[in-house]
């Protein structure tokens, strides 16, 4: 295969990471953004939405109507569980910065040898969907993997609604901007603090769910996930759509590019220091404002 072609190829299955990364990585954005809880454990909600696929194919023989299933079910699973998790353990601490890093970290375990005992070690693979090829002048191209970016890419539009739109979102957003202030006005800080915690969720599980069938579900799948998403929101800026779209794309092909033709440990490498020049450069992200910003 000639040099365009190679590219062209990259260049979409970066983007198609990119998306899935975007959907992730605004999910940890949020919970930040408005609880100002890092979330150490948000990896585990991708897992956990990509073993339930897994467990959903697995009873449902109809890989369709599995996956239907699944994009339904485990999400709301998963964001039950957040919600739960938010109830006993996060406002037990009142949110506290360093009181909830370290209770994710004990989350974060705690879900993975969940996951090990009652799923296993072993990688298991979903059967997709459907089964259809793009053709092009060069090559085939998976259909299922552009369905997944189009599925990415209507989530992230659906997100940025409910956040600008809805009266959630205002509501949301006044939380982020002075709870304090929200609470006196007869806002539930509490609650809506729970129910970001579980939409952050979420949207990992779901971004879970389509990977699977691309990438087995394993216990410890959740790592990358997290890593990335970190770096996502590190440059994107902190509660900010846009800017965790564009960070995304950014990592996202140059992941796709540098593992084509160099390695993807360069990709990595040179994420990590455009990571640090942001931190120096930007401490706020290449796209400061949190959610305010994008409403104006």
């Amino acid at each position: 295969m000639s040099l365009g072609p190679h590219l062209l190829l990259a260049v979409m299955e970066g983007t198609v990471s990119a998306l899935v990364l975007a959907l992730a990585a605004l999910g940890l954005s949020l919970v930040f953004g408005v609880m100002r809880v890092v979330n150490v454990a948000h990896g585990e909600f991708v897992m956990l939405g990509a073993v339930l696929a897994w467990w959903f194919s697995h009873l449902i023989p109809n890989p369709a109507i599995g996956f239907l299933v699944a994009i339904v079910a485990a999400p709301i699973a998963v964001g039950a569980a957040a919600w739960v998790i938010d109830r006993l353990i996060l406002r037990r601490f009142n949110y506290q910065p360093e009181a909830t890093i370290v209770a994710t970290i004990g989350l974060l375990y705690i879900i993975q040898q969940l996951v090990l005992m009652t799923y296993g070690p072993d990688a298991r693979s979903v059967e997709p969907p459907f089964y259809f090829r793009i053709v092009l002048p060069w090559f085939g191209y998976s259909g299922y993997k552009l369905s997944v970016a189009g599925i990415s890419a209507v989530l992230l539009v659906l997100a940025w609604l409910a956040i600008t739109r809805s009266r959630f979102g205002i509501i949301m957003r006044a939380t982020q901007f002075d709870s304090e202030t929200a609470q006196a006005f007869g806002i539930p800080v509490s609650r809506v603090y729970a129910a970001v915690f579980a939409a952050g969720a979420m949207l990992a599980a779901i971004a879970g769910v389509l990977i699977v069938p691309i990438t087995p579900a394993h216990y410890l799948m959740g790592q990358d996930p997290l890593l990335l998403s970190f770096i996502v929101v590190i440059i994107g800026g902190l509660g900010n759509l846009r800017g965790t779209v564009i960070a995304a794309l950014i990592i996202g092909l140059t992941d796709g590019v540098m593992s084509a033709f160099f390695a993807p440990t360069l990709a990595k490498i040179l994420a990590t220091l455009l990571v640090a020049l942001v931190l120096v450069f930007r401490p706020n992200g290449l796209f400061s404002g949190g959610l305010r910003a994008r409403t104006r």
